[in-house]
């Protein structure tokens, strides 16, 4: 049985949606060109041909993946937390962690992440996978908690100082 692929509801549109694009866009269009470069006679020398080939198994080959990713796709949405019904101190799988890490060489650093699916990861925006070591150590702490993460340079200490959902 495969592991649940945890998303945010964001994530899971933005998978549906390439899956989508993939099938009713882009797919045809190369189908299309294939057809047409199959067509013009001696394919061992038709560039359209062989590179149409090529980005149809590409095309083909996603389409594979995004299907297995969403049919093992855990939605969770925090709508609850959103609203203020249940508790948002709190860390959990969806939540935007604001925290601070002391560093005897550069200061005091203040930091900002989301904890996501392993899909949505994006470093650039601050989005880290719930399976990542920092997300691990986040998990269930509260704002004001002071958390430990081990990493490859040792152990380092940072505090919560916001959780938003």
């Amino acid at each position: 049985m495969e592991e649940k692929n945890y998303i945010t509801p964001d994530g899971h549109e933005r998978l549906k949606t390439e899956l989508l694009h993939l099938l009713n866009q882009a797919r045809p269009e190369i189908v299309q060109i294939v057809h047409w470069a199959a067509s013009n006679g001696d394919r061992s020398e038709n560039g359209d041909y062989i590179y149409g080939k090529k980005r149809l198994r590409e095309i083909d080959r996603r389409i594979r993946f995004l299907n297995q990713r969403l049919e093992c796709a855990l939605v969770i949405d925090n709508a609850a937390r959103k609203l203020g019904e249940t508790n948002d101190a709190q860390v959990f799988f969806g939540a935007t962690v604001t925290y601070l890490e002391s560093d005897p060489k550069q200061g005091i650093d203040e930091t900002t992440i989301k904890i996501v699916g392993v899909d949505e990861v994006n470093l650039e925006q601050g989005h880290v996978s719930w399976v990542s070591p920092i997300a691990k150590a986040l998990i269930k702490a509260r704002v004001g908690d002071e958390v430990v993460i081990q990493t490859p340079t040792g152990p380092r200490t940072i505090e919560i100082i916001e959780v938003n959902y």
